[in-house]
């Protein structure tokens, strides 16, 4: 929703010839071997996206769009009057099930910047025999000069993923070293995420507390998944860099790193 930049930053025209942060996306994913994009939209966003996004990416890939709508919930439960909030990052995954199908999958934010290796890495992992992975990002090469940041910081053992805890507020000196891995919502997951996600959005929905305001995460169904069913999710730690737009005063500075990454021959115009 970009509450913090002030409008719908997915959207934002960030490289030199008014690309989006999605339309690198999905050209990295392109060249890594994907040959389908799933949109999770809003279904009144719909116009805005397939003007702005879907003028560039349809030309590149595949792509089908899937609305988040509060009122897709279980059988037995209802949509809490007033609640026009969506029921967050995993109940987005639930509603894409019909369009993945069958086939292993990267879950990514529409307004976050990964980098070509990043999508390298996850390709390699999802076409082989355990595809459940999370790709890694050094915590000093995610931060913003113009404010604080949440990151998941993640505990990590053999090169396997324990855990992932929030932390709210972060900068360079927060006193977390700055190469301590963490998350920034890159997944890959097989098909059998859905009867997890399924099973814990109604456990989910059953017990929250706040019906207008809490979320289903993502990583509160990774945590399931590791805890309760013995998954293992590989970690891949990504040389990249991180850029994204949380503040207003962050999109002169990703427009200047995608200008360089284009010079630099990084990035044709496309």
């Amino acid at each position: 929703m970009g509450s913090r930049f002030g409008g719908m930053k997915q959207i934002a025209p960030l490289g030199p010839d008014g690309q989006i942060i999605i339309d690198y996306s999905v050209f990295d994913a392109v060249r890594a071997g994907f040959d389908k994009a799933v949109l999770i939209i809003k279904k009144e966003n719909e116009e805005d996206f397939r003007a702005v996004a879907g003028r560039r990416i349809e030309k590149l890939i595949d792509v089908e769009y899937v609305f988040q709508r509060p009122d897709a919930l279980p059988a037995g439960f209802l949509l809490p009057e007033g609640r026009t909030k969506p029921w967050g990052t995993g109940h987005a995954v639930l509603s894409a099930r019909e369009a993945v199908g069958e086939m292993p999958f990267a879950v990514i934010n529409a307004d976050d910047f990964y980098g070509r290796a990043s999508y390298q890495l996850i390709h390699e992992t999802l076409i082989g025999e355990e595809p459940e992975c999370m790709v890694g990002f050094e915590l000093g090469k995610t931060l913003t000069e113009s404010g604080t940041v949440s990151r998941g910081v993640c505990r990590i053992e053999d090169g396997l993923l324990r855990s992932v805890t929030e932390h709210t507020a972060l900068d360079k000196n927060s006193g977390i070293p700055l190469d301590t891995i963490v998350s920034m919502n890159l997944w890959g997951f097989s098909p059998r995420i859905f009867a997890t996600l399924e099973r814990d959005f109604t456990e989910f929905l059953r017990t929250m507390k706040n019906p207008m305001k809490d979320e289903f995460y993502l990583p509160f169904v990774v945590d399931s998944m590791i805890r309760n069913e013995g998954a293992r999710f590989r970690v891949l730690r990504t040389p990249e860099r991180w850029y994204g737009v949380t503040y207003p005063e962050d999109a002169e500075s990703v427009r200047a790193a995608m200008r360089k990454k284009h010079e630099d021959g990084e990035y044709p115009s496309f």
